[in-house]
């Protein structure tokens, strides 16, 4: 009888050790100021899931112009932020995560006492205008909170959101001349002319609604807002600061003195006068829209009616607690800090984009209504095609077909009959080479995550983008088989990149049985053998005569060679689809390892890769470029030689190198989420080599213990024995109990739910 009781107790003892794990608050584990420095290009501020809003502050912003040029200083602040800033010039609404170009910034809110001043000033003289010097010791970074005292006016300064709504609480000094600035000409990537137009409305004394429509990067992107107070301003004022106006009406018949009711022109900076007592909070509620002023004015009433921060930061802290639970990890501090900011940044975006009626404005700029889906915008396909999508097919099933039927409205509301590329907005950016919408399609097709779309119709629009012969050279892909030299300065990369599209629909027409359109698009994926060189053994730039290119080629440069973003020695490796025909045709294993082996230990000089922006030291390990997507699955390449070990070494050396829990903690653009969905996989054991494949190749986990929730109720739980620092090398691998043969896992292994357990050791076997 004791010792069932002694058992008993000790099971018991166990399952509530089990069920304290999965309770447990992941929050405090992410870490949002994780990549703000340097080249990681994420923000700071607050956002829910997914969210529509991402309240952040700025801390410069310069004009992607200068002096008739681009001014590469611009670069910095894709996100608005830099962590080595010591000022904040205000905070605004919408921002990117992680990208290599960017827009948005809109409606940027300061606080100010004092003069009133309406020029930002500058950095390293913040008392010319009105930014303000502030000091990391007095920031406050969290999922869906953001917190810094202005040390100007010693305004603390909050901030958190719902889906479409910022929410932001001033607490101020005592003043008579106390200031909210609402700057709408502010923006990232700005320029003098990117305004197209403004137009604000005073309601009341309390309230104001109005729009911006502008030309960036999305060149007719149209929003919305409605901004309200939490006590009534004395007097409201405006600057026109636009070019005197060729046309300007009958205007000038009125005076117009503070608060008139409405202005509109390009240019535009206004100003909300207070008193404040001593520690008074003034609160701020702006929600947008993509549909009109009415529809932010609905959303703002609907997702937070009243004047409770804390419960709308808690709200949304508890979205984010959803979120993070589907994967549950047992780690070291550190290992969860990298894990689950890694899994925050992995779903900012794609982004919300419709009101809380399911109204969106479409890539024809008209106005249309989400039947039965959340319409999403933020797609950077080029990155986030390798590992995000993949991750959302096992932990956001309903989001990714969501966003798949988000892809597929795009397709029937585009002018050029397309699947998105780079889309943001109701805008098609046309960003990066490929249309890797169609991979993204396709793994949902192959994977059976299907349910809410119709996966012919799906395979149609990626059939017809495929076949658009005036895009970027896809007559001439077609024609000839490559991409000739001439033609297109990404000819080998473009060429690449569509041979792995081709497979992705072949592989999405054998799943429907449509084996007309597979052979067809399987024949058209052997197409990266017409840029692979066997003598130089790179691919190769070919010229519409069918020799390779005269001129000089250098395999290490990334400038010029018939690349995007990467040199021929990383993009000889990008046929994800089909390893061993590369490995054939590389000259099989041996060398094959070798090649890989020298790209790890190869140390690239500063000088092949000193005119891109996107490629820096910080993501380089010997030529292998971590921080540029195109070489992601390069290290797991080896699962299909007969050195499968070496793919265990290279992994964990990545995750040790790549990803810290510091501010410069990410070695390149974390891409909308790509970079650390690259990190999130490869931390738990396996990686999507060719999204639209049912298959992962296996790695070394960094974790101790996982277990991955999902939406069908079932449960797949990973294992690692004897873990540590030096045991990288897999001993064995079991399945539900049985040995795994092999070095590869498919998707109904982990859909299904199970079991699978790595044995790690010092030596590789």
């Amino acid at each position: 009888m004791k010792k069932i009781l002694i058992a008993f107790f000790s099971c018991s003892t166990l399952i509530a050790a089990a069920q304290n794990k999965t309770t447990e608050k992941l929050v405090p584990y992410v870490r949002p100021i994780i990549g703000t420095q340097r080249m990681g290009h994420v923000f700071p501020g607050a956002t829910v899931p997914f969210g529509m809003v991402q309240l952040s502050p700025e801390t410069d912003t310069p004009s992607y112009e200068l002096n008739g040029h681009y001014n590469p200083d611009v670069y910095k602040y894709c996100a608005g932020y830099q962590y080595d800033d010591k000022t904040i010039v205000g905070f605004s609404h919408t921002h990117f995560s992680g990208t290599g170009h960017s827009d948005l910034g809109d409606f940027l809110v300061m606080p100010t006492v004092g003069k009133l001043q309406l020029n930002p000033g500058t950095a390293d003289k913040p008392g010319s205008g009105y930014r303000s010097a502030f000091s990391h010791a007095n920031e406050v970074s969290e999922a869906n909170y953001y917190k810094v005292k202005l040390d100007a006016s010693g305004i603390i300064a909050e901030m958190t959101t719902t889906t479409r709504v910022g929410f932001h609480q001033y607490t101020f000094p005592k003043s008579d001349s106390a200031h909210i600035i609402l700057d709408l000409m502010a923006g990232i990537y700005n320029y003098p002319d990117k305004n197209v137009w403004t137009y604000l409305r005073r309601v009341n004394d309390s309230t104001i609604v109005g729009y911006r429509l502008t030309n960036g990067w999305a060149r007719t992107r149209a929003l919305y807002f409605a901004m309200t107070f939490s006590k009534p301003f004395i007097q409201m004022g405006y600057k026109n600061f636009s070019k005197r106006e060729v046309y300007g009406g009958f205007w000038g018949k009125f005076n117009h003195v503070p608060n008139f009711p409405e202005i509109a022109a390009r240019q535009l900076k206004v100003w909300f006068d207070f008193k404040t007592q001593e520690n008074e909070k003034i609160k701020i509620k702006m929600a947008i829209s993509p549909v009109s002023m009415d529809g932010a004015l609905l959303n703002l009433q609907t997702e937070a009616p009243g004047w409770d921060f804390e419960k709308v930061k808690n709200d949304g802290q508890a979205q984010w607690e959803t979120e993070l639970h589907k994967i549950v990890i047992d780690g070291s501090k550190d290992d969860k800090e990298n894990f689950y900011t890694s899994m925050y940044h992995a779903m900012i975006n794609p982004t919300v984009y419709m009101d809380v009626d399911g109204k969106y404005k479409g890539l024809d700029q008209n106005i249309h209504q989400a039947d039965g889906f959340t319409n999403y915008t933020t797609f950077s396909l080029w990155d986030t095609h390798r590992a995000l999508h993949p991750l959302f097919n096992i932990i956001e099933q309903k989001r990714n077909a969501d966003m798949i039927q988000s892809m597929l409205a795009h397709f029937n509301q585009s002018p050029e009959h397309m699947l998105p590329v780079w889309s943001n907005s109701a805008n098609e950016n046309w960003c990066m080479s490929g249309y890797h919408s169609v991979a993204v399609l396709a793994d949902a097709v192959v994977k059976g995550n299907t349910s809410s779309f119709d996966a012919n119709k799906t395979l149609d629009a990626a059939v017809t983008t495929a076949n658009h012969r005036t895009y970027e050279s896809i007559g001439d892909y077609i024609d000839r088989g490559y991409i000739p030299d001439e033609k297109d300065d990404n000819s080998v990369s473009s060429t690449l990149e569509y041979a792995y599209d081709d497979w992705a629909i072949a592989q999405m027409a054998k799943k429907l049985n449509r084996m007309d359109v597979y052979d067809t698009f399987i024949k058209r994926s052997q197409n990266w053998k017409n840029v692979f060189d066997p003598q130089s053994g790179f691919m190769h730039p070919k010229e519409a005569d069918g020799t390779w290119r005269k001129t000089k080629f250098d395999p290490f440069t990334t400038i010029g060679m018939g690349f995007i973003e990467g040199n021929a020695w990383n993009y000889t490796l990008y046929v994800p689809h089909d390893p061993a025909g590369l490995i054939k045709a590389m000259g099989g294993n041996k060398r094959f390892v070798t090649y890989i082996d020298s790209l790890f230990s190869y140390d690239l000089p500063d000088k092949y890769f000193a005119e891109t922006e996107d490629i820096t030291k910080d993501g380089i390990i010997g030529n292998y470029v971590h921080g540029n997507e195109p070489s992601h699955h390069d290290a797991y390449l080896y699962d299909w030689t007969d050195k499968p070990w070496k793919t265990q070494d290279k992994i964990r050396m990545i995750l040790k190198k790549m990803y810290k829990n510091t501010p410069d903690g990410l070695g390149g653009n974390d891409d909308t989420g790509q970079m650390s969905a690259w990190y999130i996989f490869s931390a738990l054991g396996f990686y999507p080599v060719a999204p639209a494949s049912d298959q992962y190749a296996i790695g070394s986990p960094s974790v101790y213990h996982a277990v991955i929730n999902m939406e069908n109720g079932k449960t797949f739980t990973i294992n690692v024995k004897n873990q540590s620092d030096k045991n990288v090398y897999v001993q064995k691998i079991l399945l539900n109990g049985k040995p795994l043969t092999g070095y590869f896992l498919h998707h109904a292994d982990i859909i299904n739910g199970g079991e699978l357990t790595y044995v790690m050791g010092p030596k590789h076997i």
